[in-house]
């Protein structure tokens, strides 16, 4: 998804876990390599995505994809990043995301699967919301304000990562990914054609400013 990462110092939760001193970047995006960002239209962003099997959790290929993405996600100034976003079809995502309540959430997610909440726990929020796929625009896309996501990490260890507001749609969001969906998916046909038609006029843009945020890592 994209968005900004804060600037400010945020308490913070690591795969949901309250820490302290967390750094300004994931540590594993230093060992992460920038990788293609793909782009609204590619097959991969179309399809429900494998899941990562047991036999890969521990793995240095995981490992390796999950820094990977980190890296990636921070070169495009995202708040979020799905597997097939790098061209890998597997369920996994990343995030590093500010809450409206003072947090920042940072970690990842392989196989991950939104609680339906109940009706009486629904409550819309209508944000604007971009991705990194989509490079440039943004739209107003209406989603539950609270989530709450269950899957594992690289290692196969269970994890439940709630959230609320801006974190809760970035939650939706990149699941929405592994799906299939792209956030244009979500709205009426003229805003969805009107999202593409600023993507085209504003991807050079983007493009150079992640070029150049690449050469300064």
């Amino acid at each position: 998804m994209a968005g900004e990462t804060p600037t400010q110092q945020l308490r913070v939760r690591l795969q949901g876990q309250r820490v302290e001193d967390y750094p300004e970047q994931a540590p594993e995006a230093a060992d992460g390599t920038v990788l293609r960002v793909t782009e609204a239209g590619e097959e991969i962003l179309q399809r429900v995505l494998a899941p990562v099997t047991p036999a890969m959790y521990g793995t240095d290929t995981l490992k390796q994809l999950v820094a990977d993405m980190f890296a990636t996600m921070y070169v495009a100034e995202g708040v979020g990043l799905a597997a097939n976003q790098v061209d890998v079809d597997l369920r996994v995502f990343v995030y590093d995301c500010p809450d409206g309540d003072g947090e920042r959430h940072v970690g990842h997610i392989c196989n991950p699967v939104v609680d339906e909440l109940p009706a009486a726990e629904r409550v819309l929020d209508e944000d604007e919301e971009g991705c990194l796929s989509v490079p440039g625009p943004y739209k107003t896309v209406a989603r539950p304000d609270h989530a709450v996501v269950r899957g594992t990490d690289w290692e196969g260890n269970e994890v439940v990562i709630e959230g609320y507001g801006y974190f809760a749609r970035c939650l939706q969001h990149e699941t929405d990914h592994l799906n299939g969906y792209l956030y244009i998916d979500r709205l009426p046909a003229r805003a969805r054609k009107d999202a593409l038609k600023q993507m085209q006029k504003m991807r050079d843009d983007v493009m150079a400013k992640r070029a150049a945020n690449a050469s300064a890592r």
